[in-house]
């Protein structure tokens, strides 16, 4: 009798379980959007900060996000990438001087030891610093004014793989950007 119990429920909640309703009534069309590529959305940002490292600010730059691009936001999974700007070699055919970025950290073997172009990040901003195995005011002013500083935020969301980051061209075409209308911030 247990046995027989015991199948009686199982059937009825299979029965049960297995019933379907009526269809609901049919939602709302949704907004029309700009033709592109499907479940693409890249809300990235690229900014230049000029700077000069020095004992005042702890040979650092700082620069917060909220005060140096206004309307950008960065979440936690955002990407946030730093790169120097290196050198800057003649144009071939006699133009304007072609710009040569490394991404950070850059290492730089000196006569008074290591020194290393360093930075970290939160959300909210992100620290540009010298790193070095002696004392930081025996460095010349090539190595510490006037430095120029790209900062590039991408999204996490769809990056994985798509951008070789070591490439500061190969992210701004990722973001769509020109290097003309990246704006310069001197702080």
């Amino acid at each position: 009798m247990k046995t027989f119990s015991t199948f009686l429920v199982i059937l009825i909640s299979l029965t049960t379980l297995s019933c379907e309703g009526p269809a609901g009534p049919p939602g709302f069309d949704g907004r029309d959007g700009l033709d592109g590529a499907d479940g693409v959305n890249i809300l990235g940002s690229v900014y230049d900060i000029v700077g000069d490292f020095t004992p005042g600010n702890d040979y650092s730059l700082f620069s917060v996000f909220s005060e140096d691009a206004p309307g950008l936001e960065v979440f936690e999974t955002d990407v946030v990438l730093v790169y120097i700007r290196w050198e800057a070699v003649d144009e071939p055919n006699g133009g304007a001087p072609i710009d040569v970025w490394r991404l950070l950290p850059q290492t730089r073997l000196l006569d008074q030891g290591i020194l290393q172009y360093n930075y970290d990040h939160t959300f909210l901003d992100v620290s540009i610093f010298l790193e070095s195995d002696f004392d930081l005011a025996t460095l010349s002013p090539g190595d510490t004014d006037n430095q120029i500083f790209r900062i590039a935020i991408l999204p996490a969301d769809g990056l994985g793989g798509k951008v070789d980051v070591s490439n500061m061209q190969s992210v701004l075409d990722y973001l769509g950007v020109k290097e003309q209308t990246i704006p310069r911030i001197q702080q």
